[in-house]
């Protein structure tokens, strides 16, 4: 029954990507930005829905079972706080901008700003590269909650499979906005069906109080916020939220805004949207600790499945379960796109590809480079064998790296396009000697102090930006330059 039930719903919301095929105007513009006409609620779900992946809903819950109610303020609190702060400082500049100049890209953006294909480029592939193990986290969730859901019965290399078959089905078909609807459609349910998932199991486990209890008496250390992480451990997590600036997708689902005003209610209400998710997340996954002791490392990425299948199985565990899938192809969708989107404009129109080619046909470009990355990435998932949260972290760790670079095209004018290839270069070769070196040393922090490596990669290449811009002659003009705020 319960895989009955993610067999409905994968079917559903195909069929509204599919639904959103049928008002395309058969423009890239249409395709790939929705013809920027995304009001306020469906930016809201979009937004959330693609900042929430497999890393909040299994990979939470699977670090909560190791490292206890601490998980919560590593991100969630400051993602609370920092991630609606850039929305409004940045998201709607480039709202602003994209709207103005007809960008569809942040490549565009950028290449433009500084006046130089050459970065243009070579940040593509950077951006491309980072991209792919935030697309296999939800890839790997997606196999390991089929796994788990089914008792093995659907092994974890065929539902990783099947949701890469679901979602490239409905984002090459309806495009961006067939993605804003399913996405919108998506972030409901994980959030209500979450919510759902935690009272059946919290009840039937005798109530979040004696669970607790519990917990307190069997794992003590799960209990208390600073037993795992030190205070500056916990501050360098907040620079782990700032990489929502330079996500593709993000910029992406910007650029489809309405108006500047949609951005309100995303700036508002989106911390309650975390708190919705993470905190059950976390909470669940210390309370697996009761019923599944014992899981070792990556293991733990499975524990919400594990207690989804003990304490709802039958059709309540099928309604839970496609809560879980509703939260990884959330994100997946727009992500993959936006791959395809920045293929299409960066590479086949920007380099002359396109003169024989109808924008059908280059739309049709875009879906094979999205099919390309979805294979690449589903070839990963059955090799690697990493924690979700881990791997999570390193991925946003080089998107935030790349702050500067935004920050520094909308606020200084001053900064130039030496500067630009000195933040991305160092920002690429920080992140590539603390992976290395990181890979050798559990729980590895900046000469053991508990720094985390997004601080000083971010620090150097923010450094390196200022450096590289001071000198390098004063760029002539800025393309960007815009005297009103959006409206």
């Amino acid at each position: 029954m319960t895989l009955v039930i993610i067999a409905i719903y994968m079917i559903l919301i195909t069929a509204v990507g599919v639904a959103a095929n049928r008002i395309l105007s058969g423009t890239g513009e249409d395709y790939f930005v929705a013809s920027r006409s995304i009001g306020s609620f469906v930016l809201l779900m979009s937004l959330f829905g693609t900042h929430m992946t497999a890393f909040a809903i299994l990979g939470a819950s699977g670090e909560a079972y190791h490292e206890g109610i601490g998980v919560f303020a590593l991100m969630a609190s400051s993602s609370a706080f920092i991630v609606p702060f850039i929305f409004y400082l940045i998201g709607t500049r480039i709202w602003k901008i994209g709207k103005d100049h007809g960008y569809l890209t942040q490549v565009q953006f950028f290449r433009a700003r500084w006046q130089s294909d050459s970065f243009g480029l070579a940040l593509f592939v950077v951006l491309v590269a980072l991209m792919v193990p935030y697309l296999l986290i939800g890839v790997m969730g997606a196999g390991i909650t089929f796994a788990q859901i089914s008792d093995g019965a659907v092994p974890q290399w065929l539902g990783g499979l099947i949701v890469i078959v679901v979602i490239a089905g409905y984002v090459c078909a309806g495009g961006l906005r067939g993605t804003a609807w399913v996405n919108t459609i998506q972030t409901l349910v994980f959030g209500v069906i979450g919510a759902v998932t935690f009272f059946v199991i919290s009840s039937r486990m005798g109530g979040l109080s004696a669970v607790m209890e519990v917990i307190a008496e069997k794992q003590p250390e799960l209990m208390a916020r600073g037993s795992h992480h030190s205070w500056i451990h916990v501050l360098s997590y907040t620079f782990i939220p700032l990489s929502v600036g330079m996500f593709p997708h993000m910029f992406m689902h910007w650029l489809t805004a309405k108006s500047g005003n949609a951005f309100k209610k995303t700036i508002i209400y989106y911390p309650v949207c975390i708190a919705v998710v993470w905190i059950p997340s976390v909470l669940l996954g210390m309370m697996g600790v009761i019923d599944f002791p014992g899981l070792e490392g990556p293991a733990a990425n499975s524990v919400l499945v594990r207690m989804v299948g003990l304490h709802a199985p039958g059709i309540l565990g099928g309604l839970l379960a496609a809560g879980v899938y509703a939260a990884i192809m959330s994100s997946l969708d727009s992500q993959s796109l936006s791959m395809g989107t920045m293929f299409t404009h960066d590479i086949v129109r920007h380099y002359g590809f396109h003169d024989r080619m109808t924008e059908k046909q280059q739309i049709m470009l875009g879906r094979l480079f999205v099919l390309l990355i979805l294979g690449v990435t589903y070839a990963l998932s059955l090799v690697v064998n990493r924690s979700i949260f881990r791997l999570g972290i390193w991925s946003f760790t080089g998107f935030a790296a790349l702050l500067p670079l935004v920050v520094a095209a909308l606020f200084w004018k001053r900064s130039t396009k030496v500067g630009a290839w000195a933040c991305l270069v160092t920002a690429v070769t920080g992140w590539l000697g603390f992976f290395v070196v990181s890979g050798k040393i559990p729980g590895y922090s900046v000469a053991d102090t508990g720094v985390m490596p997004v601080v000083v990669i971010t620090g150097a290449s923010a450094l390196a930006m200022v450096i590289g811009s001071i000198f390098s002659p004063v760029p002539a003009s800025n393309p960007h330059e815009f005297k009103r705020e959006p409206s």
